[in-house]
Order: C-alpha cells, then structure tokens, then sequence
C-alpha cells in the first residue's frame, strides 16, 4: 500500500525539473494527499505550489532542505512547517544563496581553464532564478556536448576530487535547526542512512542533532526503500527520541527515482512527524 504522505521533494525552484505546479499536480494524480516542497536553500516555489494544492485540495506543507555540516560532513536538514515570512529565515537563506553563487563562480573558473567556456551563464540559464545547484551545470554540461549524460558530468567533473569540484563551508547542523525551530518548523533529519557513516558516527549524529533541537529524522526515502533498511531507521529514530519522516527526494520523473506517491506506508503505529503537529500548525521555537 503506497502512503498518501510525501515530506521531501524538489521543483525547478532548485534542481528539481518540474515546475512547483507540474510537481503538485503529478502527486495529486497519485494519490498524494500531504505534500511539502522543499527545494535547496530556497523557499521562492511555495507560492506556486500552494496554489496548486489549494486547486487540487491537497495539504501542502512549506518546507526547505538547508544544506549545512557536522564534523565536516556536509548533511542536508529539512524544514517542515516553516513560516515562510520569517525575517531569520529570510536572511539565513539568503546567506545560503551567495554561499551558492560563490561556488557556482569558482566551478565554472574550473571549467574554462578545462576548455568549457560559458559554464556560469549556462547553469544560470537552466537555473531560471532558481537556487543554483551542481546539477544545473551538469545538465548545461550534457546540453554543450560536453558529457554523455549528468552522471557522466558529476563522475568526471563535478564529484569531490575532480577537475571542477568546489567545496562550501557550510553552517553548523545547530544553526540550522535554530534556523528552522526560529520559523516555527520542525527539524528532520534529511536520508540519513545517505551518509555511509559508519554505526558509531551514525549514533553520534543523532544524538547531536536531538541534543540541538532535532525533531525527526527520515525513516524511509527516495534512496532507501528496503524494509530492513525501515527497520533500522525505525529503531534509530526511538533511540534517539526523533519522530518519523519520509519523502520521494523527487526531482525528476525517471525511471531511477521514486515519483511522489509511489512510496510503501510505514508500519503501523510508527510516530510519525505529521501526527504530532501541534495546534496551530507550527511547532515554534520552543
């Protein structure tokens, strides 16, 4: 049975290649009944989005992926439930913005010296205003014959220890949970089996990122689906007192990714994140 639930997806606001509308309309048309948008560092598609679920009388949930580090691993938080007009939030993001533009300047540097001019104008293009993402360059990298397909972009380029590989000093894991718990949102841990830590590291992960005002993490996502994969999350999640999330990760309709609505129920009486919704709508800053 496929869950009606999806708490992690992405539109052309960031890397996603549907538009906010196109998104909330292919969840719409699979059963999708709770839906949050959460693009990269940037919450410009709600807007849009919510007029869809409004016309398609779908719940969506505001949302945002905030990249960010710990212990110099970079790990991705979710933001459910956001007030979109926090002025902390507001500013937060736009730091991440130009954390982004940095990066998107230093790659496309790298990639003129490797004889692939117009990199920067490219990626922008594709970005269309949008948070700009390495994918963007891979897609403009395909589209100039420059890579067979995206893989083949980030396995030869873009990947960490390659020619056009830039790094980004990140914010603290803490910083963007009070970020988020600021805006009245709830903190989840985006896919954190993703990670390839080692059991230890994962452990330790968790208890700082419920020690620091955490509140769930995701238990099954586009990138782990494997009911004993569920399992293992599950009982991470209640050691560490963090309630359950999942989401699709969609970006594309592909054959590789999961599209909203297509992910299994978690088991029954799994304490989920949407079922402790305080009232009001937002779960603040306390």
């Amino acid at each position: 049975m496929h869950s009606d639930t999806d708490l992690h997806t992405h539109s052309t606001a960031s890397d996603g290649q549907l538009a906010p509308a196109e998104l909330v309309a292919l969840a719409a048309s699979a059963g999708v009944q709770r839906l949050a948008l959460t693009d990269h560092d940037t919450v410009a598609g709600l807007p849009e989005a919510q007029a869809a679920a409004d016309a398609h009388e779908m719940e969506l949930v505001p949302g945002v992926e905030i990249s960010c580090q710990w212990r110099r691993q970079e790990i991705h938080v979710l933001g459910l439930w956001v007030d979109t007009d926090c002025e902390a939030l507001g500013a937060a993001l736009a730091s991440q913005a130009a954390r982004r533009m940095e990066r998107a300047e230093r790659i496309a540097h790298k990639l003129e010296k490797n004889r692939m001019p117009g990199a920067l104008e490219g990626a922008c293009r594709i970005a269309d205003g949008g948070s700009l993402t390495r994918p963007h360059f891979a897609r403009w990298m395909v589209e100039a014959g420059h890579a067979a397909d995206m893989p083949t972009a980030f396995r030869r380029w873009l990947s960490r220890g390659k020619p056009a590989a830039v790094g980004i000093q990140w914010p603290e894991m803490e910083d963007v949970i009070a970020w988020i718990r600021t805006a009245g949102g709830a903190p989840v841990l985006a896919h954190p089996l993703k990670y390839r830590l080692t059991a230890t590291k994962l452990r330790a992960l968790l208890a700082d990122f419920a020690e620091h005002g955490g509140q769930g993490m995701e238990v099954r996502s586009g990138y782990q689906v494997a009911t004993d994969s569920v399992r293992h999350a599950l009982a991470r999640a209640e050691d560490y007192g963090l309630l359950a999330s999942m989401g699709s990760d969609f970006h594309a309709p592909t054959r590789w990714q999961p599209c909203p609505g297509r992910l299994p129920t978690l088991p029954k009486g799994t304490q989920t994140v949407w079922d402790h919704l305080p009232p009001g709508g937002q779960f603040g800053a306390g």
